[in-house]
């Protein structure tokens, strides 16, 4: 395969090829580029490489190519340009079906082209052998083999693209267009085998998506437009697999639609709703579910009237009809009686499933089938207000069917009414989904109920009827129709009867001994003759005595009866002691019985092992000894037979010999063996040597004589050659020279035009530099404008940037000053309040040392003097010293037992002078206590500490 430099390289050799016809060489080098890994970062040349590549897909039908290039350019732009992708393959999509439309456009007779089953199969060899023999037009062949190629090209297109995209959420719209237009073409040509593949396929991805949910680039259904698409792409689905009578397929289909609602958990739009519902009563009437088919157009019914306000009084009344008549279709017996237990849960399993499709709530633990069954299906069109909107016909139709009992005419009165039905019906109006409601399809099932209603209302009051008599009052059906229908009822138990057809009567009989109006048959009889017997001979009055033997007798009766009880209990419980006994020795013997059973298997199970392990061994020794032994006789043979041939003696075949003599016989003949062939090599190179050199002794001479003829030769050539080259440009020179003078004559005109354009030239030369020069002094003159007008106004900048500086240094020096006398200022007076605050101290440590020398001496006994107060200060704020007092100054205080010391008697209480005095000098302790505070506290409050205490001490 071809390298290329670029991507460019490769797309120019490919056209090339094309140009020369050679497409599958073009095909393989673009393969070659795009699966190569030195083009993994997309470029807009590896786009228009994809087109090239897919249109050469396309016109050489090599569908497998084009999906192994379109996954390799997914790769590659799939996080780069991922709408390049989506434009490849549109072109893809665009050129198949043009292709496609083509070939169909020139066959004639497009169904017999079109007449395969399968567009994936090849064709087989009968098919050839059958098409050569037939005789089938030679038209019709061609027209097969042309269009059917390209068909099977397009299915396979979107197979491809369906493939690539499954996983891509951001070309979810691309997947979703080209799923609708692959069931188009299913559609539009009848393939129903490539349409159930493609629901296959889409249902396969939509599992493996919800399967593997770590993916990248994964789609997400919670998100409403995603989940708009998937929604559209299977009700199409849904739609065309109806239109093709894929019954089965759109039953699929259906699920699908329920599994992606259960998914998301969300309920689509009623427009939706309304055309699953529609297809879906149309699935159960095909699959003859008339149960289903009936709650279908119940829920069908109910979305109509709710949802469409457009909708016309006439639909309304023709899809309630339609409800109303689904229900008298279903059968009034229940087909499951007597099924197995297996069946039963079939059916329940199925009940669930449809009614969970179909919409309703059901609990799986309940008995499903009494949810969906005609008696509820009927109580729901009462309570829905369906019977209101249906016809007057279909109205007095479920009247005689469901509620009047008139066994002989019930027929008679049902079959105008079945007339008028039979023709109602049509088409809808553009409001409502529905297209079309035939009435006349209920017909036949309305036919066969009325038959059965008629045939119950006759049993319940006749015996014996004559098949005459039925016959006649049935005009619906024949009589072996009607026997058909009455065995299928007596078989559900829904009626009871037998046809004699040798007396040729009917026989209405009952329903078995277990029924309902006989089971209790014989208790009633008794019940009957003693309330007769009590009526016809009445209970006579007996004697007291008779009486009370009668109480006593009772009595006893009642004891007999409770010890017969007791003893009966005491029984039953033994007998479960018992049995509970048994059940326990069973246990306990089942268990040892296991339990042995166990451990022989186990010794079993070792033993076969061990066996198993010594079989093996013995094998696997027996056939090395084979292998040996075999290996010792094809050395034996070998040997023998080279000793033959060298003329040596054999070895005897009585000789005892073994695998490692035979062995080292063999490597010693070998060795001989290699010795000789060495000494023959030599011999026969060294011959070879000597012809060889006579060979080349002989070829010299003959050499020289061939190099010296091709000399002689090759200088002949040389001159010929030379001799024609002189030849043909002697011609050459004789012909421009005539050319030349031919030329001559236009000389003046050359120079007249020449003269003509190098003025215009240069005129307009002149005109161009003037123009230049003069632009060129206006940028000049506006550059120095704009410097000029630069440097003012940097130079204005810098003048008011070297302003601001200095009035921002004034300002700074200013404010530095201020701050300065501030600091001085507060240091002065910091500096005087601690000046007076330490004379202040020293005034304090005066009179507490006055004041402590005055308590020694009251202490001791002597007589003390009362301080004196002092007297003003002749400055403010200042204290002079107190002086001595008198001891009879009434502001000194002195303990009682000195007070009496000093005055020898008993003291009198203290004046209130006295008690002003001492509090007096409490409050100076206090007010002493304060100023210290504050005079320790901070500066500020020194002076405010010492006027307070002056004035407390004044």
């Amino acid at each position: 395969m071809a390298t290329f430099a670029k991507p460019e390289n490769a797309l120019k050799r490919a056209e090339e090829l094309i140009n020369v016809g050679q497409k599958q060489d073009a095909l393989q080098a673009l393969h070659g580029i795009i699966t190569s890994k030195r083009y993994r970062a997309w470029q807009k040349t590896l786009e228009r490489i994809m087109f090239k590549y897919v249109e050469l897909c396309v016109d050489m039908r090599r569908g497998r190519f084009a999906k192994d290039g379109l996954i390799q350019y997914r790769i590659i732009c799939q996080q780069v340009n991922i709408s390049s992708l989506e434009e490849v393959i549109k072109h893809f999509l665009h050129l198949a079906t043009e292709k496609a439309e083509h070939a169909r456009s020139q066959a004639q007779v497009l169904e017999d082209a079109l007449d395969f089953d399968d567009l994936e199969a090849d064709k087989r060899p009968e098919d050839l052998m059958l098409s050569y023999v037939s005789g089938e037009k030679g038209k019709d062949r061609s027209d097969r083999e042309r269009v059917t190629p390209w068909f099977k090209l397009l299915w396979e297109t979107y197979r491809t693209v369906l493939e690539i995209l499954r996983n891509n959420s951001k070309l979810e719209a691309l997947y979703a267009m080209t799923a609708h237009r692959a069931f188009q073409f299913c559609k539009q040509y009848k393939r129903t085998t490539e349409f159930r593949r493609l629901c296959e396929i889409i249902r396969n991805h939509l599992a493996n998506h919800n399967k593997y949910r770590d993916q990248r680039d994964r789609p997400d259904l919670s998100a409403p437009e995603s989940l708009q698409l998937y929604l559209d792409t299977r009700f199409e689905q849904l739609k065309v697999a109806t239109e093709l009578q894929l019954w089965q397929e759109a039953f699929r289909s259906v699920e699908d639609i329920y599994g992606l609602m259960c998914i998301v958990k969300k309920t689509p739009k009623a427009s939706f709703l309304v055309i699953y519902y529609a297809k879906l009563t149309r699935i159960f009437w095909i699959s003859s579910s008339h149960i289903y088919h009936a709650f279908s157009w119940l829920k069908l019914f109910a979305l109509q009237k709710s949802f469409n306000k457009n909708l016309t009084q006439k639909d309304l009344q023709l899809i309630a009809s339609s409800v109303v008549l689904a229900a008298l279709s279903v059968p009034p017996y229940d087909r499951s009686h007597g099924a197995s237990h297996m069946e039963l849960e079939n059916q329940k399993e199925r009940n669930l499933r449809v009614a969970n499709l179909i919409g309703f709530i059901v609990d799986p633990r309940s008995e499903t089938r009494e949810v969906l069954s005609r008696s509820s299906l009927l109580s729901q069109l009462v309570s829905k207000s369906v019977m209101s909107c249906v016809t007057q016909e279909v109205r007095d139709l479920y009247h005689i069917l469901e509620h009047e009992f008139s066994p002989l005419d019930l027929a008679l009165k049902v079959q105008p009414l079945l007339t008028k039905i039979s023709k109602l019906g049509g088409k809808l109006s553009s409001a409502s989904s529905v297209p079309e409601i035939q009435l006349s399809e209920y017909i036949p099932s309305l036919e066969k109920l009325a038959t059965l209603r008629m045939l119950q209302q006759v049993s319940r009051v006749y015996d014996v009827m004559k098949i005459e008599t039925l016959r006649g009052m049935i005009p619906f059906f024949d009589f072996p129709i009607v026997e058909k229908i009455s065995v299928d009822a007596v078989k559900h138990k829904f009626i009871s009867m037998k046809v004699d057809h040798r007396n040729g009567a009917v026989i209405f009989c009952s329903q078995g001994l277990e029924s309902e109006g006989i089971r209790d048959h014989l208790s009633v009889f008794a019940e009957s003759l003693t309330k007769a017997r009590s009526m016809v001979f009445p209970p006579m009055i007996k004697a007291l005595k008779h009486g009370e033997n009668l109480m006593s007798l009772k009595e006893t009766v009642d004891k007999e009866h409770k010890r017969l009880l007791a003893r009966k209990s005491i029984i039953e419980k033994r007998k479960e002691e018992q049995e509970r006994q048994l059940l326990e020795m069973e246990r306990e013997e089942e268990s040892r019985r296991l339990k042995q059973q166990k451990i022989t298997e186990e010794a079993e199970r070792k033993r076969l092992a061990a066996e198993f392990a010594q079989r093996r061994n013995q094998r696997i020794l027996k056939e090395i000894e084979e292998r040996e032994l075999e290996e010792a006789q094809q050395l034996l043979k070998e040997a023998g037979k080279r000793g033959k041939k060298k003329g040596k003696k054999p070895i005897m075949e009585g000789e005892k010999i073994t695998k490692q003599i035979l062995m080292e016989m063999a490597l010693n003949e070998q060795l001989k063996e290699r010795q000789e062939m060495e000494k023959k090599l030599q011999k026969l190179a060294k011959t070879l040597d000597h012809l060889e050199r006579a060979k080349r002794e002989e070829a010299s001479p003959l050499v020289e004589a061939a190099f010296q003829q091709r000399l002689v030769e090759e200088r002949a050539q040389h001159e010929h050659f030379q001799q024609l080259e002189i030849e043909q440009s002697r011609q050459r020179h004789a012909g421009d020279l005539e050319k030349k003078k031919r030329l001559s004559r236009m000389m003046k005109e050359k120079e007249i035009f020449q003269q003509r354009v190098f003025s215009k030239r240069e005129a307009e030369y002149n005109k161009m530099k003037k123009e230049q020069e003069e632009r060129i002094n206006q940028i000049i003159q506006s550059r120095q404008q704009e410097r000029e007008t630069r440097r003012k106004m940097i130079c204005y900048l810098k003048l008011e940037e070297e302003r601001q500086k200095k009035l921002r240094a004034e300002e700074e020096a200013r404010q530095r000053e201020e701050a300065e006398r501030r600091k001085r200022e507060e240091a002065e007076r910091r500096a005087k309040l601690d000046e007076i605050a330490e004379k202040q101290r020293q005034r304090e440590r005066e009179l507490e040392e006055k004041e402590r020398q005055r308590r020694e001496q009251v202490l001791r006994g002597t007589p003390t003097l009362s301080p004196i107060r002092p007297k003003s200060p002749s400055k403010p704020g200042l204290v002079t010293a107190p002086t001595a007092a008198a001891p009879s100054s009434p502001g000194k205080y002195v303990p009682r037992h000195l007070r009496e010391r000093v005055t020898g008697g008993p003291q009198s209480p203290p004046s209130p002078s006295q008690e002003h005095d001492r509090w007096s000098r409490q409050d100076d302790r206090s007010s002493t206590d304060r100023w210290r505070s504050a005079t320790f506290g901070g500066g500020g409050g020194a002076s405010r500490s010492t006027s307070t205490w002056s004035s407390s001490r004044r």
